[in-house]
């Protein structure tokens, strides 16, 4: 009889031991993230060097950067990992503060649960905690006016201190402040939208030569063919989606040419086709022309791009998809499906249009773009791959510490 009872006794005990060394083998994986990432924290924080699977390296002290390129299995670890991604899409910057904050108030945890009080009674007094913090942190903060760029810089310079590229710092700051500035009004705005800020990298030139530039930068180089011009003034920009090239049959299946009158009538009819096209879109009084890439043939043949150059016409060529917005906000102009659309009123306008040599390649710059049109573009550039990641990233942080200005004017 007694044994049975002990028995029972033995295996409540059991059960007992279960939940606390989940609890402790818990807090041990979540200390471990955080000390992983502790020593990157601060401008006195070492970089971190990451090897990908790939064998890209990544060097960086972006917290979510660092998480997001480690392997990590432990599920609490992996709360942590997404705890850093879900900082970085709200706030931007203090990636790797909010993960060495969750582990220290595990550490704590774990003395508590050691004296033997509840868990739940230690997650409520955290809850506690954090409102009495968010209410000291109200009443020590100072407010702030979007007019005070000196303030605005400051905070900017300082999110940019603990990064590689802090050396850079007066250069970056003035760039996301104004960048900021120019996308938003500060009279009514209470977000910024980062889409509006595009983010072009380019190799080459060392990161003093970031600028911002109030307009458009597209990453493709003006077609050059047939003697192509490089530069317009006051130029009616077309954004088109069809093909000026012939046209294709639907369906697989060849066509055999045994006489070759047919076939200088073939050729005849592709000239005519093409040349029909391109004489409509100088008619709208076009000249510059963007083609939006296409996957089915070619958007654009060397026949096409011949004429356009004796028209005078500026071409760029292969447009991503998702920039197509972004153009279509900052030029002013509608996306042009078919050519019966090809319509005067459709076309964006600029003052100036060229073609840069930035580095190795080429880009096309935008100018004198139409004051309504509340997007930016900024041009980063470093002389290596490495710097030229870390610089985005620093200056994505310095964004979205001006855009949680721009939020909660503390």
């Amino acid at each position: 009889m007694s044994s049975s009872a002990g028995q029972s006794k033995a295996g409540a005990f059991r059960d007992k031991e279960k939940p606390h060394d989940v609890r402790v083998s818990n807090i041990t994986a979540a200390k471990a993230v955080a000390d992983a990432i502790r020593t990157s924290l601060g401008p006195r924080g070492m970089d971190k060097m990451i090897q990908s699977s790939s064998g890209d390296v990544t060097i960086t002290n972006d917290g979510a950067t660092i998480l997001k390129q480690m392997q990590v299995l432990h599920p609490v670890a992996r709360m942590l990992v997404e705890l850093s991604k879900a900082q970085d899409i709200e706030a931007g910057d203090g990636t790797t503060t909010v993960v060495v904050i969750a582990g220290s108030l595990l550490s704590a945890c774990h003395k508590l649960l050691e004296k033997g009080i509840h868990p739940t009674t230690i997650s409520d007094s955290i809850q506690l905690a954090t409102e009495r913090a968010v209410e000291v942190l109200t009443a020590m903060s100072s407010p702030l006016s979007l007019s005070d760029r000196e303030s605005l810089l400051k905070s900017a310079t300082t999110s940019l201190n603990s990064k590689v590229v802090s050396q850079y710092s007066s250069q970056l700051a003035p760039i996301a402040v104004d960048a900021v500035m120019r996308v938003v009004d500060p009279a009514k705005d209470t977000n910024v939208n980062l889409k509006d800020i595009k983010i072009v990298k380019k190799l080459g030139g060392t990161v003093e030569d970031t600028e911002l530039v109030e307009g458009l930068v597209l990453d493709q180089k003006a077609s050059h063919l047939a003697g192509g011009i490089t530069q317009v003034e006051k130029a009616k920009i077309g954004l088109i989606q069809f093909c000026i090239s012939p046209p294709k049959t639907d369906m697989e299946n060849q066509v055999i040419v045994s006489d070759y009158s047919q076939m200088d009538r073939i050729l005849r009819e592709e000239r005519q086709y093409i040349l029909d096209i391109c004489k409509k879109i100088k008619k709208a009084g076009c000249n510059v022309l963007l083609i939006q890439k296409s996957i089915l043939r070619d958007a654009v043949n060397e026949m096409a791009l011949h004429f356009l150059a004796k028209m005078k016409i500026l071409v760029v060529r292969d447009i991503e998809r998702e920039d197509i917005e972004f153009v279509c906000k900052t030029l002013g102009c509608r996306p042009i499906a078919s050519l019966d659309h090809f319509l005067p009123e459709h076309l964006g306008t600029a003052g100036l249009v060229e073609e840069v040599p930035t580095g190795t390649s080429k880009i096309v710059k935008i100018t004198g773009v139409p004051s309504t049109a509340r997007t930016v573009s900024v041009v980063v550039r470093g002389s290596n791959k490495l710097v030229l990641e870390e610089a985005d990233r620093s200056l994505h942080d310095a964004l979205c510490v001006i855009r949680c200005l721009v939020k909660n004017r503390f």
